[in-house]
Parts: C-alpha cells; structure tokens; sequence
C-alpha cells in the first residue's frame, strides 16, 4: 500500500480556520511579487554575460525564451496542483496525494536541497556584494568574517587572511527569519518593496541602455559555431538555455504559500504564471540591451558582465544601483526561500513525518514559528561555516528533482481522481508535463557527477529518518486522521 494522504482530506485540511492555522494574507499581486521575488537574483546580472560569451552570443535573448518555455511546463503543471489543493507543502503535498508517503518524504527532503540550501547559498553570495557595496563608503568588514574557515583571502598588501565564519551571511539569515516569525503580511510588505527596487533599476538599465544600443553588436545575431557542441549556432543557444535555465528557478515556492493565499485557486496560477511572464520579458530585454551595448566577446572573463556594459555609458552612477538591485534580489530569494522551507516542514510535521512541535503556529502572528527558529540556525550554520561551492552545486538537482515528481503527479491525478474540480487546468495533457519532465531529466544528467554523490548521500541520511521515525509517527499509518466522507462536502 502507498498510504497516499487522501483528496478529500488535503481539502478539509486547506478550509481550516482559527488562531492554530496559517493567516491567508497574501492577494494576487503578493503571489507575483512573491514569484517575482524568488527568481531575479544575482543569476539575471551574471548568467546573461556567460551564456552569451560561452554559448549563445547576441542570440542568449532565445535563450532565455527556451529556458522559459521549459520552466513554463512544470509551472503549468504546478498551478493545476496549487489552484486543486491549496494548502501548504508544494511538491511534497502534491506527491502524498498521488504517488503515496514514501515518493512525499523523499521530495520533502529533497526540498530542503532546494529552499534551506538555497538561502544558504544566496546569503553568502549576498554577504560579498554587500561587502563590496560598503567599499563604496569606506567602511570595511574584517576579512576573516566574510569568509568559511575552509577559503581564505589575499589582502591587497599580499597578506592571505584564512576565513573564520561568514557572519553578513548569517546576520541576513536570523534578520529575514525574524521577519518571518512576525507575520506573512509583514513579510510579503517587504519583499514587495525589494521587488519593486530590484524591477526599477533593470528598467533604468534597459531605459538608459536602450539608447547606447550598436547594432554591429548584434551583428551576426547567432554567431558561427566554433566546431564544438554548444559553442554558438543552435547547439549554443540551446546549451544557454541551459545555463539560463537556473535563472527562473523559485517561481515553484509560489505554491507552498498556497494556505496563506486569500483566493488560492485564483491566485495560485496567476502568482505562478504571471511571475514567470513578467520575468521572462524583463530577461529577454535586459540581455539584449546588455548585448548590444558591449559586443559578447567582452563578457567572456568578467565576473560582473552587467558593469562592462555599463562602462560603455557615460552613466558610471548606476555601477552602484546595479550592487543596490543585486541586493535588494538577493534578499527577497532568500526570504521566499525561508518562507517556502518552514511551510514544507510545518506540513510535515502536521501529517507526523517530522516531530509535531514543527507544526505549532504562533498565537499572536500565525506563522510556523518554530520551524523558522530551525532553520534560521540550520541555514545559518552553512552560510557561515561552509564554501559557496559547496552548497550552490546542492540546490539545482533538488530543484529539477521536484519539477518531475510535479509533472508525473499531474498525470497520476487525471487518472485517479478525474472527477474532482480543477480551477485551473493544464493544457494538453499529457504534451505538457511529459515535455516538463525530458527537459527537465536532461537538465539532471547534465549535471556533475559529485552532484549525484552528494544527492545520494543526503538521501541515504533522509531514508534513515524516515525508516526510523517517519514510517512510525505518519498518522495515515496509523488511521487516526479525520477523513471526510464526501470530498465536495467536507462537512457531511
């Protein structure tokens, strides 16, 4: 037997109300935010310039619409499950219900790949450039205090200074993760405002840019290939949207706000979808502008492509807003990021896979408190003692992982339970979650071998909690959950 966590109960668990459940806040606009939030980060500001230079040249603007178009079938198959079952977990919830317990804890652990390692990386990431930005005023940071014990740092007097923990990194961390203990509403007020920032300056740097735009830039569009397999022509650009794919990625931690949503089977799909259009536009024209104010080839060893082609202005002022919106996305991922994780483990723990104290919502604020209060300390225990490197090569097979368990479920649930009403359907079933998942699988057997190793390690230490405690708490085993009879009639 699966022990798959019924339909009907998903839904009288989403209908739920009172001081013990998640406030539902968020609007539609909050959902896109949201989305909008979790996915333009630093990737926006960096991949463009490596996948023109490496991959696509002037062409990595079709690029990002592959990368789109690939993203947009897991993102269709995500706002079936969000609009159909819109309650807490994402992933993990979706799978319960259709491919049982088991197939459910290895993606809600798989997940934490995904969200708390993802903070975790962002945030580290975030703690160089903000280091980087108080330059700019002359205010510095002790070097050892930016960095892991495992990297170190050469001064520029020649000293090499060994790291001792990262602590801008983990100051975001327990900052971002208060504010999440204090309320949904706050939370979403303030990634609002980050989001709005991060928008406006890509649109000043398209605005301004626009104008310095030369067309012998794009000029050939899509560059000769150089003999090797996705090194320009087709095989480049689709070799880029490969490398722009990772750029869209969080749109997914839409869904896991689902029980927080005020009109969740309206809203869901829009803060999914309408997330991933606005970004897609703002992609397309950030890199063809920043493709056709620096010729590609310029991109090639620059860190910072984005100020290689603002040096071709005469606008150096926006060097420093550009540090600004990196900021500003930075820290609206990592917000999401920690939001998404405490709803996935705030759900676990309701269905016992985790110890029940994770599920405890706070009285005055309604938000899963003590699963923030974990991983503020977990996250922050990686962002400050281990290498970038080290987690950022964790989160994208976690991330993919969860794309194809998505669009199996979807498949699964059409067959059975074909009955049941979907507020939002996705289209050409099953085109669309079988085109998710090969791209989707191609994106994970692209990935380094040490990728796989790690994975598998994390999951062989999942698999043991799960044997050794899941299988023996998960109230579905144990029949002690209160099913209703008709899942149209929750209450009969």
């Amino acid at each position: 037997m699966k022990f798959k966590k019924p339909l009907d109960l998903l839904l009288n668990e989403a209908a739920e109300t009172g001081t013990s459940t998640l406030r539902r806040t968020l609007s539609s606009f909050n959902l896109v935010t949201m989305g909008i939030g979790a996915i333009i980060g630093a990737g926006l500001f960096s991949l463009t310039g490596l996948a023109a230079a490496n991959n696509a040249g002037p062409a990595v603007t079709i690029s990002f619409v592959i990368g789109a178009i690939g993203c947009a079938f897991a993102g269709l198959c995500y706002a079936e499950f969000a609009s159909m079952i819109p309650i807490a977990g994402s992933a993990y919830t979706y799978s319960y219900a259709t491919m049982g317990e088991f197939t459910a804890w290895v993606i809600g652990w798989d997940l934490v790949l995904e969200y708390a390692l993802g903070a975790a990386t962002v945030s580290i990431s975030w703690s160089q450039y903000l280091t980087k930005f108080l330059h700019y005023f002359n205010m510095e940071i002790p070097p050892q205090f930016t960095k892991s014990p495992w990297e170190s740092i050469m001064l520029a007097n020649g000293t090499e200074v060994h790291g001792i923990m990262n602590l801008p990194a983990v100051f975001i961390i327990v900052c971002l993760s208060l504010l999440l203990i204090r309320g949904t509403r706050e939370s979403a007020f303030v990634n609002n405002l980050l989001v709005v920032l991060k928008v406006a300056v890509v649109l000043v740097f398209i605005a301004v840019g626009w104008g310095f735009i030369n067309p012998a830039n794009h000029t050939p569009y899509i560059p000769a290939n150089t003999g090797t397999f996705g090194e320009f022509g087709l095989s480049g650009i689709l070799r880029g949207a490969g490398v722009v794919f990772f750029a869209f990625i969080g749109f997914d931690a839409v869904s896991t706000a689902a029980q927080e949503a005020k009109d969740p089977k309206r809203g869901m799909p829009i803060g999914i979808i309408g997330s991933l259009l606005v970004c897609t536009v703002l992609y397309v024209l950030f890199s063809h502008v920043m493709t056709g104010v620096a010729n590609y080839t310029e991109f090639k060893d620059s860190a910072a492509p984005v100020a290689v082609a603002i040096a071709k202005t005469p606008y150096a002022w926006l060097q420093e807003s550009i540090i600004v919106a990196i900021l500003a996305g930075y820290t609206s991922v990592i917000l999401v990021m920690l939001m998404g994780q405490s709803r996935i483990f705030y759900t676990m723990a309701k269905d016992g896979l985790i110890p029940k104290t994770f599920s405890a919502v706070h009285k005055k604020f309604q938000t899963p408190y003590k699963s923030n209060i974990l991983f503020a300390v977990f996250v922050s225990l990686f962002a400050a003692f281990v290498p970038v490197r080290v987690v950022g090569e964790m989160v994208s097979i976690g991330t993919l992982f969860a794309f194809v368990l998505v669009c199996i479920g979807v498949m699964v649930m059409r067959k059975s339970d074909p009955a049941t009403p979907r507020p939002f359907r996705t289209p050409w079933v099953p085109f669309v979650p079988i085109a998710g998942i090969i791209i989707c699988v191609l994106m994970m057997v692209s990935l380094p071998l040490d990728t796989w190793i790690r994975l598998a390690v994390w999951m062989i230490l999942g698999l043991a909690i799960y044997f050794f405690y899941s299988k023996k708490h998960s109230l579905i085993r144990k029949g002690i959950v209160n099913i209703p009879k008709d899942p149209l009639n929750p209450h009969l």
